[in-house]
């Protein structure tokens, strides 16, 4: 059984409540450049392209459609000028913004949309649903840097906000490129979108810490007028996630928690590995809490749903889809199965996989099945062989020297690649391009594959994975661009500011060296004792004296001024700081333009 192709329900309720659309829609970045462009998708209102999934044009239609909508009396949403949506809810004296989206020139130009249609209310409160950056990223669209409205989130929303963000910020960007098809064509060659949104705003991001956590479901909040009840959904599709309800306009928020696809359990832009079987339960919870008072459910992606028995059918899809994989993974696995085995052979019960609303368009069966199996058993499949294998560039040498030499590997890549074996003739020519990367027969080769593996992928990421890798083998890495204000450090605690410089230390530079620092902060009273210590550099509040070979006495933006400058001016020191000097002069930068399909 199949999702229907004539079924034009989630076209009718996309367009449902339609109020007005930004003509051009191109909204203008820093330094003449271009934030989003909502415009660079009007291909797909073509009826198809060959090289493009039927069911993948569909979902990328439906993305891509964008504009102010009333979701119900007093909530707006302005939806497809980002990758995720903003919320609008009508207050006593303005409007709450729920997830202010990436960038702050498309959450200024949404809030523009709005206030153009429905006054110039001001912003009474922000709520961030979760810590990923698609939720928060453009708050400094919507408040400034000193505002003093409430910002409401989930307990430890800034703790993993700067883990995934900030920590393995790099990393995760660079990754994010290939699955995001960042630096692809806007065409149908090229990125359709990413199944849960367009394509993400590449503007200027910010953070604001928030001022009122949420830490228990049930909480009830009154924020300017507007009752909001929430529920804590904590290691679903974020380590940090809330839904709410409310109650006065029957209106209830999934975060994204339950949108019109299926999810990952592990992103493949990297993240913590997340709990389907709590993600399952806290759906089952929000249905239990919630379903009697809701006749309409929106989310931070996609279009609403509204009547009762339509949002139970929804939700009830999504629970059920999520506790499968979960089960059914954890069963096989406890047979015996690897994670490669399990995916490879898993089907969902007909009436799951009928629903359009559970095809794997941003997450997939496959590497959701996977990441269930790496939260409990981790990388290793207990298989002693797998146990210390050769990195790539080893491994592609051994394999090219068993097949008789680089141009007899491209050629059997080439021969399995004609037999419709594009898995393995792409894992073989990812040998080949490791063991000679200046080789353009591998490059090429390997390119073409990857090509037809993107316009086979019903799966978005997938298809932009496939053709980013495609794109870099020919033409070289794009760099990754990174725009962020000073509103994300001045958001960091002490701890989190320390943390980037630790994760920076080049370790075997240091092995030698040993000095220790003790910081005092007049504005927030801590004290923190930093020292140098066999590569490692430790860090932690301190809360008794000991003799450093520097006291320094400032405040956060102090520090900051410190960190940007490694100027002392206005700070009080006391000991040798040339020992600052050593530790900067330790210190490594992330490379946000890493190869990934070449060594």
């Amino acid at each position: 059984m199949t999702a229907a192709p004539a079924d034009r329900t989630d076209f009718d309720d996309a367009d449902r409540g339609f109020i007005a659309r930004l003509a051009p829609a191109v909204i203008p970045g820093k330094n003449g450049g271009v934030a989003y462009d909502a415009d660079s998708f009007d291909f797909l209102k073509a009826e198809g392209a060959d090289t493009v999934v039927p069911s993948l044009w569909r979902q990328s239609q439906l993305t891509a459609i964008h504009g102010l909508y009333e979701v119900c009396e007093g909530v707006y949403q302005v939806r497809g000028l980002d990758i995720s949506n903003m919320t609008l809810i009508e207050s006593d004296n303005g409007v709450i913004v729920v997830d202010p989206l990436v960038s702050a020139e498309t959450a200024a130009a949404a809030l523009a949309l709005y206030r153009e249609n429905r006054g110039d209310r001001a912003v009474t409160a922000v709520i961030y649903t979760h810590p990923h950056a698609d939720h928060f990223g453009g708050v400094l669209g919507v408040v400034d840097e000193n505002t003093t409205v409430p910002i409401i989130a989930p307990e430890h929303f800034m703790e993993h906000a700067v883990s995934e963000n900030v920590y393995a910020g790099a990393a995760m960007l660079r990754r994010g490129g290939y699955y995001s098809g960042a630096t692809l064509p806007r065409n149908p060659r090229g990125v359709v979108g990413m199944g849960l949104g367009p394509v993400a705003s590449a503007g200027e991001f910010g953070l604001l810490a928030p001022t009122l956590d949420i830490i228990a479901t049930g909480q009830e909040e009154e924020v300017d007028g507007v009752g909001i009840i929430f529920q804590m959904t904590p290691g679903t599709e974020a380590p940090a996630e809330m839904n709410f309800l409310l109650p006065d306009r029957n209106a209830l928020c999934m975060a994204e928690n339950a949108c019109h696809t299926l999810h990952n359990v592990l992103t493949l832009r990297g993240a913590q590995v997340r709990d389907s079987r709590m993600w399952s339960r806290y759906i089952a919870e929000a249905i239990e809490m919630f379903i009697d008072r809701a006749d309409v459910v929106f989310a931070s992606h996609h279009w609403p749903i509204w009547g009762r028995d339509n949002i139970l059918q929804f939700l009830i899809q999504q629970r059920d889809t999520y506790a499968y994989l979960h089960d059914q993974t954890v069963r096989r696995m406890n047979q015996g199965e690897i994670g490669s085995e399990i995916a490879e052979d898993f089907p969902l019960a007909p009436a799951l996989a009928a629903q359009w609303n559970n095809r794997g368009y941003y997450g997939s069966i496959s590497h959701n099945v996977k990441a269930v199996y790496q939260r409990y058993l981790g990388w290793y499949d207990a298989n002693p062989a797998h146990l210390w294998q050769h990195p790539p560039r080893a491994q592609g040498a051994r394999y090219v020297e068993l097949l008789g030499g680089i141009d007899a590997t491209v050629a059997k890549v080439k021969e399995f690649a004609d037999k419709g074996d594009l898995r393995f003739a792409a894992e073989l020519g990812s040998h080949a391009v490791f063991a000679d990367p200046s080789h353009a027969g591998a490059k090429q080769s390997l390119a073409e594959v990857f090509e037809k593996l993107g316009f086979g992928s019903e799966n978005a990421t997938w298809r932009n994975c496939f053709l980013t890798g495609a794109q870099e083998l020919l033409q070289g890495v794009s760099p990754t661009p990174i725009s962020a204000s000073q509103a994300v450090a001045l958001a960091m605690s002490t701890t989190q500011l320390f943390d980037t410089l630790s994760l920076n230390i080049v370790g075997p530079q240091a092995w030698a060296e040993k000095f220790s620092i003790a910081w005092h902060f007049t504005d927030s009273g801590e004290n923190y004792h930093m020292e140098l210590s066999n590569g490692a550099l430790i860090h932690h509040p301190a809360t008794r004296t000991r003799d450093a070979d520097l006291d320094i006495t400032l405040t956060k933006l102090g520090l900051l001024q410190l960190m940007a400058t490694g100027s002392f001016d206005g700070l009080q020191t006391k000991g040798d700081t040339g020992v600052w000097r050593r530790l900067t002069g330790l210190l490594d930068k992330a490379d946000p333009n890493f190869t990934i399909v070449l060594p």
